[in-house]
């Protein structure tokens, strides 16, 4: 890593539909010269899906920020008090993770990685992916964006007749909220609409 490189974590959530998406958008930020470390979370580390088998995205994950996983809450304690992020992405977010996350509920390494990093007043990016964004989650979305150094890439309804409470936020807009939310601005416009 070069001295002046930006230390950014990178986490996941276990909305594994999602993950063909976001790793693309982990890629794009190390090949923009960006230090990546990546964080699953527990159940994310462990779990194969239809969309694809724990160990591959453990490789590819490693094989694209030449970095071990960061996948227990005692290896991600030290983010904070090692001050070891610049800025930490959580890309996606669950609804399971948004309602913790905006209840002080630390009971996963994302968690856990979140509640240390922003003990140093650094900014987080948040990229949700939740079938209840319109529903149960509504109120802890709105919740964290009052919050100070949370930051929201830009989201919108992904099947309005099929999940009508369902978003999901435009990964490919996770580096631009990033650049924005180091300057300490919100990227706009937050809702989008098709």
């Amino acid at each position: 890593m070069e001295d002046n490189q930006i230390r950014i974590g990178f986490a996941m959530c276990g909305s594994f539909c999602t993950f063909s998406e976001v790793i693309p958008q982990m890629k794009a930020l190390k090949e923009a010269g960006y230090d990546v470390t990546p964080i699953l979370s527990e159940f994310s580390y462990k779990t194969d899906t239809r969309f694809g088998k724990a160990e591959d995205f453990i490789r590819e994950i490693e094989e694209i920020c030449g970095k071990s996983i960061i996948h227990s809450i005692e290896k991600a304690e030290p983010i904070g008090p090692k001050k070891l992020l610049d800025i930490l992405v959580v890309a996606p977010c669950t609804g399971n993770t948004l309602g913790k996350m905006a209840n002080g509920i630390t009971d996963s390494c994302v968690l856990m990685a979140a509640k240390a990093h922003l003990r140093n007043q650094r900014p987080l990016v948040i990229a949700i992916s939740t079938n209840d964004a319109l529903g149960a989650s509504a109120k802890n979305i709105g919740s964290l964006l009052n919050q100070k150094y949370l930051y929201f890439v830009p989201y919108q309804q992904d099947n309005p007749k099929g999940k009508a409470a369902s978003m999901v936020a435009n990964f490919v807009q996770i580096k631009q909220t990033v650049e924005l939310a180091l300057k300490g601005e919100q990227i706009q416009p937050l809702i989008i609409m098709k």
